[in-house]
């Protein structure tokens, strides 16, 4: 298949068709993007991809539309916005344009199809409404953010609609690339928290050789007996409680509350242990100058919570 022309509309732009020209301009780098509304353009051809506008849903013929009648649906009844078509089709060849391992590749293309597209395709078939974020966070919602970046009402200069949709694009990636790049390296970490999950035994501290997300592992492996992870954070090392949930900043354990806000010699005079730097007012971060200081605090912080 040789694609010379990715096809959208023309005129104001909306997030769908937007995040679809990342992927498809990442998988088809030399085809010309091209925004109209012509009949010539919009007609299915074996030179082109055509999206968000056509009245068609056909991927054997390479068209992606999703304004006609009856429009396009998901297995369980949500609709798709052309966005979705597009990832629906494309998206796992565009993971692999991204480098995520094979293995990943199904369990991160449905990841984002769960969480990043299938809440703009909800949003620009009108079946959600950004305000249900709630006043204070409707205006940041993803698919608002990215209209923002659309010419002033009043800017009828020539080309304004085609140079802010262009420019917005690099945006658009930027976001769309950032999620891949963090739910690949979730499941890299899921692979090293296991390890050291089995290598800790029936301790309630998990050792970590960096920084990285741990609760996706810790759950998968159910290790209930774990209160907190420490691991080496720049020259000093760091001890982290657990939350419970995604949603939620409760923890599994707390650290101690003689310790909250405390530096320096203040902090090693409450927790009694030489090294220790801080401790977040939050009680959910404590950082020590060393291993032996960051596993002694540990250990004193799951003392106190099992004397509780």
């Amino acid at each position: 298949m040789t694609i010379s022309h990715l096809v959208t509309h023309s005129g104001g732009f909306h997030a769908d068709e937007l995040l679809s020209s990342v992927i498809l301009t990442r998988l088809f780098p030399q085809a010309q993007l091209i925004r109209s509304r012509d009949r010539a353009w919009i007609t299915p051809g074996e030179d082109r991809i055509i999206y968000d506008v056509g009245g068609q849903f056909d991927p054997d013929l390479r068209i992606f539309d999703h304004h006609q009648r009856p429009s396009p649906l998901r297995e369980d009844g949500q609709p798709y916005s052309s966005f979705g078509l597009i990832w629906a089709a494309f998206g796992r060849d565009y993971l692999r344009a991204m480098d995520v391992p094979e293995a990943h590749v199904d369990e991160v293309h449905g990841s984002l199809d769960r969480g990043f597209v299938l809440p703009v395709d909800l949003v620009d078939n009108g079946k959600v409404n950004p305000s249900e974020a709630g006043p204070l966070f409707a205006r940041l919602t993803l698919p608002v953010l990215l209209e923002t970046l659309k010419p002033a009402f009043d800017d009828r200069s020539e080309g304004a609609d085609d140079r802010a949709f262009f420019d917005a694009l690099s945006v658009a990636r930027a976001f769309v690339e950032a999620q891949i790049r963090s739910k690949a390296a979730k499941l890299r970490a899921e692979g090293m928290v296991l390890a050291a999950i089995e290598a800790a035994g029936e301790s309630a501290v998990l050792e970590l050789p960096m920084g990285m997300p741990f609760r996706a592992g810790v759950e998968a492996a159910g290790a209930d007996h774990l209160l907190f992870v420490v691991h080496p954070r720049g020259d000093d090392w760091a001890l982290t409680t657990i939350r419970t949930g995604d949603d939620t900043f409760a923890t599994r354990a707390d650290l101690p509350a003689a310790w909250a806000g405390l530096t320096d010699a203040a902090l090693e005079v409450a927790c009694g242990v030489t090294g220790a730097k801080f401790c977040h007012n939050g009680r959910f971060i404590a950082v020590a100058d060393s291993r032996a200081a960051i596993l002694e605090m540990a250990a004193r912080a799951v003392a106190e919570h099992r004397a509780q």
